[in-house]
């Protein structure tokens, strides 16, 4: 913990000392484009051969693609509060959690960039689902909306009808002269549900899908994964609309694009899960001829770095420096991307972390199931903290009269799709009946797997002999850093995450005997 402790205050420094040297210089436009529910490999730059997104690439082969960015929490309210303040969820009390509110002592990038001079704005999917606005916020955190432009024409019955590119033109339109700009592209894709059958229509290939290995390889699976994948190219399109507005404006090379998403796939045991598949994440960064461009980058990163990063280009520094503003945790990527270096180029991120609380109405009394934990370049480490609650949510809620309904009939933290259905159907199938388990069965209190040989998180190394080094060395890594950075979790508070209010839909669950 002394050496955590070293480098922070050490990167805390450089920052600062960083900020006074760019403060002079002309301030960067920022271009943030984050998809909803897009796992790290999906996309043509990561070599996935079922998809094609060349503006993605573009923005990887003329800045940096990293190959281990990990989000803050495997849900999309969560993940998002983490990109806009720089903190863990489970340093946001409400906005740690999904379709609650989001307290107005933390603040986000677009405020203090705005507070700094610079035009902000975004459209499509900000941050949400939740209620910004009984926090006393008058606006979503994101910055104020600019999502009138709607198509008259859609590709798949599932893609939204927001014209993306169509709002950033007329935001682009009201910017006033001389000033910089912060706009979020926050694509609504590729969020279930989708048109089932849209990917063959559109000629997406069945055999060049690689299904991971936590669901059954058939065809039902694979088509489903095609129409994810058209909704991925979707929102690279209006991306690269976007890009191709700042060309011809003149624009491009003095804009920082970030381009990632914000949880995993909505396919069971990935999204809402801090499994691989839930919490790695795609993430591209450009930013003309400021940044060496065609490299790759294998630091652990986070996206609790990216608010850091926007403040130390824009020359602006944190209110917590001078006030009681909870201060970030997040660390700038700029000395990573200001760097000419692939591979690993800092020593300092050996660790990331994620963590989960509530992801929907999934259990009696609106009981959430806890996760945290640490990634590193070979190892992943989880703790349940609730291994007697449902994972995936109770298989059984009651009707609107208070009847119990039929079993199997919950599961509601993975998204209704074919996929669940398909396990749910074949549940009792010799073969097909393994990835139903999988999905939905209890978990023990630790989980620990080698990522390099088991990106599908299958074999538990926790407990064995061989890794009992490795085990022990992340159990007090982890709760360590968790306990440093104030967890209630770890503190003796940890029934408060089940009290936080949501905003959307709850649904009724029979009360388990664990709640005795």
């Amino acid at each position: 913990m002394k050496r955590i402790k070293s480098l922070i205050g050490c990167l805390i420094l450089s920052l600062f000392a960083t900020t006074t040297v760019l403060a002079a210089a002309d301030r960067p436009n920022i271009l943030f484009a984050i998809s909803d529910d897009q796992a790290w490999q999906h996309t043509s730059a990561y070599g996935y051969e079922a998809i094609s997104t060349p503006n993605f690439d573009r923005i990887a082969k003329e800045g940096v693609l990293f190959n281990n960015s990990i989000t803050g929490s495997p849900g999309c309210t969560p993940s998002r509060s983490t990109v806009l303040t720089g903190r863990y969820p489970w340093q946001l009390e409400q906005a740690g959690t999904h379709a609650s509110s989001f307290p107005a002592k933390y603040a986000v990038y677009p405020d203090l960039l705005e507070d700094a001079g610079y035009f902000v704005g975004y459209t499509g999917k900000g941050w949400g689902p939740g209620n910004f606005k009984t926090s006393g916020r008058t606006r979503n955190p994101a910055g104020p909306s600019f999502s009138s432009k709607k198509l008259k024409v859609k590709p798949a019955k599932g893609i939204a009808s927001t014209d993306y590119a169509g709002n950033f033109e007329d935001f682009m339109s009201k910017r006033p002269d001389g000033k910089p700009f912060c706009f979020w592209f926050g694509g609504h894709e590729p969020h279930r549900s989708f048109e089932k059958g849209s990917g063959l229509v559109h000629g997406l290939k069945l055999d060049k899908v690689d299904v991971p290995k936590f669901l059954p390889d058939t065809e039902e699976i694979r088509n489903d994964i095609l129409d994810y994948c058209l909704e991925i190219q979707w929102f690279d399109t209006h991306l690269g609309q976007m890009i191709d507005l700042l060309e011809k404006s003149g624009e491009l090379d003095n804009t920082i694009i970030v381009v990632t998403s914000d949880n995993g796939m909505a396919f069971p045991r990935a999204k809402a899960n801090v499994y691989e598949h839930g919490i790695h994440m795609p993430l591209a960064i450009r930013w003309g001829n400021k940044i060496p461009g065609n490299r790759v980058v294998d630091d652990l990163v986070s996206h609790t770095d990216l608010a850091p990063t926007f403040l130390e280009a824009a020359g602006v520094t944190h209110p917590s420096a001078k006030d009681d503003t909870p201060t970030m945790t997040g660390r700038s990527l700029l000395p990573l991307l200001l760097s000419d270096k692939s591979g690993i180029t800092s020593f300092a991120r050996d660790y990331q972390y994620s963590s989960r609380e509530r992801h929907s109405s999934s259990r009696w009394n609106n009981n959430t199931y806890p996760q945290r934990c640490v990634r590193t370049d070979t190892y992943l480490l989880i703790r349940n903290f609730k291994p007697e609650r449902w994972p995936a949510g109770t298989p059984q809620k009651l009707d609107g009269k208070g009847n119990l309904g039929p079993m199997h009939g919950g599961y509601h933290d993975i998204d209704a799709c074919p996929s669940l259905t398909f396990l749910i159907n074949n549940r009792n199938d010799p073969k097909l009946g393994y990835y139903f388990h999988l999905s939905v069965d209890h978990r023990p209190e630790y989980e620990l797997f080698n990522i390099r040989k088991d990106q599908s998180c299958l074999e538990n190394l926790a407990g064995t002999t061989s890794h009992a080094k490795v085990f022990s060395e992340l159990k007090e890594n982890l709760n360590g850093y968790l306990k440093e950075t104030g967890d209630p979790r770890l503190h003796g508070n940890s029934d408060i995450w089940d009290s936080y209010i949501r905003y959307s839909a709850i649904r009724k669950f029979p009360k388990p005997d664990w709640a005795d």
